[in-house]
């Protein structure tokens, strides 16, 4: 390089260093100031950190007072509905009871007429009509002849010592026993061999 190109660049550079000299003190304040909107920005944002904070905080209790509610409403709705099942299934036991004492002493009616007689053979249909209508309730006679004695169906009135008869079984029945689908409507008294 020549000396006419050093003093150029010589000059270049003062100029620049003068400007930059005279910048330094409006760089500082310029920086100074965006400092402050930073400081102010950051303590806006603070704020409304701690206002999303306590509005979130709010929103987790009210969705957590909501998801208690809808779990309780639930529950009641539950409740409700097997209490109205248990209801209906007691007025169901209650209305029914009163009609199985009526079928006994319809099949002892007919056990009282000779076989082929017009009267037993009417009896046999009205008994045969009543177990329909019993069916369609979902009563059930609980087997008890010939079956092993279960305390949770049956009631022994009578034990008898019987060669013929396994121990345990029900030989004879004096009355019959029902349920309505899992409930037990009346036990079966029989009389049970030793």
């Amino acid at each position: 390089m020549s000396e006419k190109d050093n003093k150029k660049n010589k000059k270049a550079t003062e100029a620049a260093e003068s400007a930059a000299k005279e910048a330094a003190p409006e760089a500082a304040e310029s920086a100074a100031e965006a400092a402050e909107t930073t400081e102010e920005t950051y303590t806006v944002t603070k704020a409304q950190m701690e206002q999303m904070e306590a509005l979130a905080k709010t929103l987790a209790d009210a969705n957590d007072k909501y998801l208690r509610l809808a779990a309780e409403y639930d529950n009641y709705r539950k409740r409700t509905a097997r209490e109205k099942e248990h209801l209906y299934n007691d007025a169901k036991i209650d209305t029914i009871k009163p009609f199985l004492a009526v079928l006994d002493n319809l099949e002892r009616g007919v056990s009282q007429f000779e076989e082929g007689d017009a009267h037993r053979q009417g009896l046999e249909l009205i008994c045969k009509q009543f177990e329909e209508v019993l069916t369609k309730l979902n009563v059930a006679e609980i087997p008890a002849l010939g079956e092993k004695f279960d305390p949770e169906k049956h009631n022994a009135v009578m034990h008898t010592e019987d060669e013929t008869a396994a121990e345990n079984t029900v030989v004879e029945v004096f009355q019959k026993g029902y349920t309505l689908g899992d409930k037990i409507l009346r036990f079966a008294m029989v009389k049970v061999a030793n």
